[in-house]
């Protein structure tokens, strides 16, 4: 029953995904832009404190609720911590309305023609049953597309499909995520490759396996329209991708159908030496401008 409320939510509300799965090797820096400088911590634990504070302070926001934002995107040791006494998923489902979904990658192997697939995920099921006991809608991968090389824009596309087909059969959504770096010399031609080889695997599932994408903010405007109107789709979800919040919602309000799931552009301007007052009313701003550019 919860995950039929939460399916329809998804589906059928106007908002947005706030991403904050940041993890291992981005944690500093998103700290660091928060106003929390390495010298503050010291080891792994002190850090992942840190950061699950931050990520406290923006869900237990009063700006922060189900009424705009439709999910959170968590990484495996914030679903792991508590928030006001409850595991963070549950919380944010129970008390904001807040769809948890949460991040299952083990990051990313070196490059190889022009991609980055994921590393081996050896500990999935595990993980994916934790995830259920929590009450989790949803997963989220990343696989990395720096060249347009259709052999390498087919082995990311074939690996988040196998892995997504998993996720699937153990009873949870995956956002399937194959980046393009907005640094790729021959962004728009990747993105072809890639909208080719991700409707090509869509149209090979059976009309129960349900999957939403999340995908670099295209060059072309309305370039992903057939993907967001494919029956499988749940959702098409934007990454911000290292463009700032004003470039990222002026892009998306140029893709009709696609809703943001961003993670720096929805931080920009938080910092842990604000006022809660100062903080509710800058993150109130963000998300208030980041569901307005999903509501095209």
């Amino acid at each position: 029953m919860r995950f039929e409320r939460q399916l329809s939510k998804v589906l059928s509300q106007d908002g947005f995904l706030a991403a904050l799965d940041q993890s291992g090797g981005s944690t500093p820096k998103a700290l660091r832009l928060y106003g929390v400088p390495e010298s503050s911590y010291s080891g792994e634990e002190a850090m992942y404190v840190k950061v699950h504070e931050m990520r406290t302070r923006i869900v237990t926001s009063p700006a922060f609720n189900g009424d705009r934002i439709l999910g959170a995107i968590l990484f495996e040791d914030t679903m792991n911590r508590q928030v006001r006494g409850k595991g963070t998923a549950e919380y944010l489902w129970e008390e904001k309305r807040v769809v948890p979904f949460l991040k299952v990658d083990k990051g990313l192997a070196d490059e190889a023609d022009g991609v980055q697939v994921m590393k081996p995920m050896p500990g999935l099921d595990d993980l994916l049953g934790r995830a259920l006991e929590h009450g989790v809608f949803g997963t989220k991968m990343r696989s990395v597309i720096k060249q347009a090389d259709p052999v390498g824009v087919e082995r990311v596309v074939a690996q988040q499909f196998e892995v997504g087909l998993k996720i699937v059969e153990a009873g949870l959504v995956p956002i399937i995520e194959p980046e393009v770096d907005i640094g790729c010399p021959d962004k728009a031609e990747a993105e072809d490759l890639l909208e080719t080889a991700l409707m090509e695997r869509l149209d090979e599932l059976e009309p129960s396996q349900l999957v939403m994408l999340k995908l670099t903010l295209p060059e072309l405007d309305g370039f992903y329209e057939r993907l967001v109107e494919h029956p499988n789709v749940v959702r098409v979800v934007a990454l911000s991708g290292g463009y700032t919040r004003l470039k990222s919602n002026a892009r998306l309000a140029r893709n009709p159908g696609v809703i943001a799931s961003f993670s720096r552009a929805l931080t920009e301007g938080l910092s842990a030496q604000q006022s809660d007052e100062e903080f509710d009313d800058a993150l109130d701003e963000a998300i208030e401008s980041i569901f307005d550019a999903s509501r095209t």
